[in-house]
């Protein structure tokens, strides 16, 4: 029974992993990585994949601990021999439970957004990962000929009762938790999902993380975006913006929290703009806000997504200009990028490189 949960835990850990992976490449990409910019919703899938893939693993991890606790406390054998194998498994384990607690239980607090600790989440949750997985393939390396043996064995082999019911309702539960919290990144799903961490509802039909109070914005009267770029400046106001070529594009904003929502947002394709004025297109653009000092107060658009014609400077939503919340007088909208990246609030555009 234990091999068996742990098979279905190891598959979960994986999914998490594995997208944790990739959720960090397209947040903080290393120097030889590019993130796509299409399909336009891989980030959507790949964090939503993540982030169910966690919630499905609480119960699952729970009750292979509880399969498995009476062997916690096996003293360790006499003969030197066994006795390196044991502390080494009984190491593993030790790390291996306290990772996968901390990555569960934090990654919990991250879609509710609260952060009741001073460490910055996206870098303890990622090195702590990799803690776990080390120690769950030691864990597995050690075990191997057990696992192998166990999931050999029929389950009913020996006539142990409510294993098998066990082993249902452990699945059941996972299921039921996805289903519950699903609704967040899955849309069909929503009205089913009581403890879905976002309704899918907020200004304009989009939901809203970080809102214009929250981070001091105050437009000032004579705003006017700033595009710079090696030998040359441009600066534009609304009336200038609105006036370019517009282009909607029915793009997805995802973040790291798991939720996810569709919207119709209309503006002026960076690549557009960027060639209106005369500045290079194919390199890489930092976006700045007029909030100065939170995190993701400045972004980099890599050069792929500069390029892609789905990346606007997006000054309405569904139909609307933007709200404040939203980021009026403009924003990023991007495929396939974290939310936290898409930038609202936007003051300059300076082209790198």
């Amino acid at each position: 029974m234990a091999a068996r949960l742990g098979r279905w835990l190891g598959v979960a850990f994986g999914l998490c992993f594995v997208t944790g992976l990739l959720s960090h490449a397209a947040a903080d990409p290393p120097s030889w990585f590019g993130w796509p910019s299409r399909p336009v919703n891989l980030y959507r899938m790949t964090q939503g994949v993540h982030v169910l893939a966690g919630i499905a693993a609480i119960p699952l991890l729970l009750a292979k601990l509880w399969s498995v606790y009476p062997r916690l406390f096996v003293r360790p054998p006499r003969r030197p021999g066994r006795l390196a194998g044991h502390l080494l498994e009984r190491v593993s384990i030790l790390v291996l439970v306290c990772a996968a607690f901390f990555e569960l239980v934090t990654g919990l607090f991250n879609v509710a957004q609260s952060y009741p600790w001073r460490f910055f989440f996206p870098a303890a949750h990622y090195a702590v990962a990799w803690l776990a997985v080390g120690a769950l393939l030691v864990h597995v390396g050690v075990k191997l000929p057990v696992i192998r043996a166990a999931l050999a064995d029929p389950l009913d082999r020996q006539p142990v009762p409510g294993r098998r019911a066990f082993l249902r309702t452990a699945a059941g539960t996972a299921t039921v938790a996805v289903l519950a919290t699903a609704g967040g990144t899955v849309p069909w799903l929503r009205r089913v999902s009581a403890l879905a961490w976002s309704s899918g509802t907020g200004p304009q039909g989009v939901p809203v993380n970080r809102t214009a109070a929250a981070a001091g914005i105050v437009v000032p009267a004579g705003w006017h975006l700033e595009v710079v770029w090696t030998g040359g400046r441009r600066r534009l106001d609304l009336a200038d913006l609105t006036a370019l070529p517009q282009r909607t594009g029915r793009l997805p904003i995802a973040c790291v929290e798991g939720w996810s929502a569709v919207a119709d947002w209309t503006g002026v394709p960076v690549a557009d703009l960027l060639a209106a004025v005369g500045a290079p297109t194919g390199r890489p653009v930092r976006v700045s806000s007029l909030e100065s000092a939170g995190l993701y107060a400045t972004s980099t658009l890599p050069a792929a997504h500069v390029r892609d014609p789905l990346t606007l400077l997006a000054l309405r939503v569904n139909g609307e200009v933007l709200a404040p919340d939203h980021g009026y007088p403009c924003r990023i909208i991007a495929p396939s990028r974290p939310g936290v990246l898409q930038t609202k609030w936007v003051s300059r555009l300076e082209v790198l490189g």
